[in-house]
């Protein structure tokens, strides 16, 4: 099931194929599979900073200037994440100041996008997944491209240090679409834990498959009228899929976990179905939490 964005608070339900439409006002929202991960995961010390790396830049850019990074982006410039399976630091990088920061594709270019503070659907919480003095990669919302016009995978990009709040981060999510298995580990201290949620789940079809590689909590919401939902929380996540441009008529394909009644075996849009208690698990989760689906 994939899941799209809903503007001024309306969120419209349409129970076909399974899908979560959100209808947009414009005023700016499988690899192989692998063998189950080990059960006592290793801690990892908060980085420094690479003295290396780009050079900085101090250059002032207009928000005006540039368009919204949220879940209709669709930025030809942007990457798409070239190490999906890679390491996500233990950070989560959010604009420090009001009106947000600039995105640069590349540090030694100009931006290409403008990350707000705040939007309705997030996505301005994001994992850092290499860090350098003056510069931090992370995952970020929308896409490269829609699915059948390029490659719609999960997009990465650059923000300055000088534009961002730092905050340590020591959980992610862990699922495993071949053992069937939802974890959260935790690297604390010396030690590490690993919590399992889940050893039955639903995930993607071969036509619509839930995509594979590193991304994050996006947007947490309980949508009661998804009566499929039961009323429990959607946990949406930042990759979208790469099989749909969008649905309904939509222009975006945003996945998630939610609760299904019917939530076993490859039988989604790509959504990842789960009981009750797990989404609640989940939805306890700092947005910016990494997702990483092997």
């Amino acid at each position: 099931m994939w899941v799209g964005g809903a503007i001024a608070l309306v969120v419209i339900a349409v129970i076909a194929a399974a899908f979560i439409v959100w209808p947009r006002s414009d005023g700016a929202p499988q690899a192989a599979p692998s063998a189950p991960p080990p059960m006592t995961p290793t801690a990892t010390a908060t980085p420094s900073p690479n003295p290396s790396g780009p050079p900085a830049n101090d250059a002032d850019y207009e928000a005006a200037d540039l368009p919204i990074d949220d879940v209709f982006l669709v930025r030809p410039e942007l990457p798409v994440d070239d190490d999906p399976q890679g390491e996500v630091l233990p950070l989560i990088a959010s604009p420090r100041e009001t009106e947000g920061a600039p995105v640069f594709a590349d540090p030694e270019g100009e931006p290409v996008a403008w990350l707000p503070q705040e939007q309705t659907y997030g996505g301005t919480d994001l994992p850092v997944v290499e860090m350098h003095q003056s510069w931090v990669k992370v995952l970020l919302v929308g896409r490269q491209a829609r699915a059948g016009e390029g490659d719609a995978g999960q997009v990465a990009g650059w923000l300055r240090v000088s534009d961002v709040v730092l905050t340590p981060n020591d959980v992610s999510v862990e699922v495993d679409l071949a053992a069937q298995t939802v974890d959260i580990v935790r690297n604390e201290g010396s030690e590490g834990t690993r919590e399992r949620l889940a050893e039955d789940f639903a995930w993607g079809t071969d036509a619509t498959p839930t995509p594979v590689g590193r991304t994050f909590i996006m947007h947490i919401e309980s949508v009661p009228s998804l009566g499929y939902t039961r009323g429990h929380p959607i946990v949406y996540l930042g990759a979208q899929s790469t099989t749909l441009a969008g649905f309904d008529g939509q222009d975006v394909a945003v996945t998630a976990f939610h609760y299904h009644d019917v939530r076993s075996g490859a039988i989604s849009n790509g959504c990842i179905r789960v009981d009750a208690d797990v989404t609640a698990r989940l939805a306890e989760l700092p947005l910016g939490t990494p997702v990483i689906i092997s």
